[in-house]
């Protein structure tokens, strides 16, 4: 039987993952509702939304709704939102993420089903998001240096999905304890930077076709390797952060969206290696710079 998703109060918390699923993300402080006003609780299918990436573009979207609670449900890809109004406001929020988000159920909250609000730690966040930020942050450095010495277009499109993973932990760490015109504001300029980065990595990986530059396939996959292991080792941190509650729960089932690329980087290497053929490093630059590239437009689409 799964655990079931806890209400967040006004001050809610968005975990992650390394690869293209970002991190723990902060708890945003979310607009109170007046005693008065009538509360609702909607359900939301979100297919799109498999990662803690996701839960915090959402987070940011919903950031200046009149959202009570949050509870998501990375496995079932579900979110309940405790709000004010009507819910097609809600569903017109989350629409242009492009998750497929659509309205499940909604009815109108008793006085005993309204979530008490939850305290926040954000000194306690912050020291995760710092060490979160720091291991992206040295990894988008020596992926990026590597891809270059080793002539390899998939090592230099997974540093920049290295760094929009370092992008979501800085803007998280940046929105905690900040207003919502901050946090969308961040998150507008790391999604600028990120799309200018993709759109690079994926010109390099052209420019490698044309030059016809054959990739070091050892050096590919040992540096695959090292940033494997550093997605791993930010799950594991969150995990100690977490205790094992839903969210770090689907976190885990849905680990192969951090680690695909690394994963498909160390498979392309074995492939040059085999075949000596470059285009096995060519297609999953391509496809990597493809999925950063759509993060990115994403992330600028909060506003």
């Amino acid at each position: 039987m799964s655990e079931q998703p806890s209400m967040d109060g006004e001050d809610l918390g968005a975990g992650g993952c390394c690869g293209t699923c970002g991190g723990a993300a902060p708890k945003p402080r979310l607009q109170p509702l007046a005693a008065a006003e009538a509360r609702t609780r909607s359900v939301f299918r979100i297919p799109g939304m498999d990662c803690p990436s996701e839960e915090q573009m959402i987070r940011l979207r919903l950031a200046e709704a009149p959202v009570a609670a949050l509870a998501f449900d990375l496995a079932g890809r579900r979110l309940t939102v405790d709000h004010d109004g009507d819910p097609q406001a809600i569903l017109a929020r989350l629409v242009p993420l492009g998750y497929g988000a659509e309205l499940a159920e909604s009815h109108t909250l008793a006085a005993d089903e309204a979530a008490p609000a939850a305290p926040a730690d954000d000194a306690a966040e912050a020291r995760v998001l710092w060490i979160l930020l720091a291991l992206n942050a040295v990894m988008f450095v020596v992926e990026l240096g590597a891809g270059i010495w080793a002539r390899s277009a998939g090592l230099v499109a997974d540093a920049m999905d290295m760094f929009a993973d370092a992008a979501v932990y800085g803007v998280a760490l940046y929105a905690v304890g900040r207003a919502a015109r901050y946090k969308l504001g961040a998150a507008r300029l790391a999604g600028g930077l990120q799309l200018v980065l993709a759109l690079g990595a994926l010109a390099e990986v052209v420019r490698r076709i044309v030059g016809d530059a054959t990739p070091e396939p050892i050096g590919m996959m040992g540096i695959a390797l090292l940033a494997l292991a550093a997605n791993v080792a930010c799950l594991v941190l969150i995990a100690r952060h977490r205790e094992g509650g839903v969210h770090m729960k689907a976190s885990y089932i849905f680990s192969a969206n951090d680690v695909v690329a690394n994963l498909g980087v160390i498979v392309a290497g074995v492939l040059v290696a085999w075949t000596g053929s470059a285009w096995p490093d060519w297609i999953i630059g391509l496809v990597i710079g493809a999925v950063v590239l759509t993060g990115a437009v994403r992330i600028l689409r909060l506003g």
